[in-house]
């Protein structure tokens, strides 16, 4: 019987264009089994803000299958006092930063488990633990087999930012979107979005309203998200990352 392929997905802030994601996968290549596959979620998640990441990881590992592995990279602590944790939530390995950033995910699952990383590579930078801890560490739990007796169960997390969902711009795409912090399903559909002094309503899609206008609507990962049609809402709007947001 042919071996189940185990699914690897990367979700960093090192950017699609740096150095950095050659080397971790490199790393996934030593330690993971030869049938896994390795997937990029993202590479540009936003930068130092481990809480906008954590809501955007939380979106996205929605869409992960159960008995994946995550490897969660958004860490300006690196090097310092947070711990290297793996996490198992709702069937899903998780592995990263004790620094907020699977929090969300784990407080809204319906079953968490936190595991302190006990294992340490021959070689550690201090800056990069990414190449050098979390993504080994992933290639184990991918195979299962070097994993169990090199990780320690805990109570839970370190830094708990809560499972609510968070009223501001948490990303903004090429186009100009602006994906926000707020789970659409929470919100009526003839509720508006408020954005400094624009009040937007709600469209199925933006091509349902007139070129060049903008609105809210539910994108394909559950999130409000603020967009205009034919053009750059960002742009538009005078949005950026980390404005906060109103709902009327």
């Amino acid at each position: 019987m042919a071996a189940v392929q185990v699914a690897i997905f990367l979700f960093t802030d090192f950017g699609s264009d740096d150095l950095y994601v050659g080397q971790v996968k490199s790393a996934l290549h030593e330690y993971a089994p030869g049938n896994a596959v390795v997937i990029d979620l993202l590479h540009n998640a936003p930068a130092f803000n481990v809480r906008a990441s954590a809501h955007l990881l939380a979106a996205l590992v929605g869409r992960v299958p159960p008995e994946s592995v995550v490897v969660a990279v958004v860490d300006p602590g690196v090097g310092g006092a947070r711990r290297p944790v793996a996490m198992r939530a709702d069937g899903r390995w998780c592995v990263g930063p004790d620094n907020g950033l699977m929090s969300v995910i784990a407080a809204r699952a319906q079953a968490a488990q936190i595991f302190l990383i006990t294992w340490r590579p021959p070689t550690l930078s201090a800056s990069f633990h990414g190449r050098d801890l979390f993504a080994p560490f992933a290639g184990m739990l991918a195979g299962d087999a070097r994993a169990a007796d090199r990780m320690e169960a805990q109570a839970g997390l370190d830094v708990r930012l809560g499972g609510d969902d968070l009223a501001e711009v948490i990303y903004i795409d090429h186009y100009g979107n602006a994906m926000t912090g707020l789970r659409a399903g929470r919100l009526h559909r003839k509720q508006c979005v408020v954005a400094g002094e624009r009040r937007l309503a709600h469209a199925r899609v933006f091509a349902d309203i007139e070129a060049g206008e903008a609105c809210w609507y539910e994108n394909s990962i559950g999130l409000i998200e603020i967009a205009a049609n034919g053009t750059s809402a960002s742009a538009k709007l005078g949005l950026r990352l980390g404005q906060p947001l109103a709902v009327d």
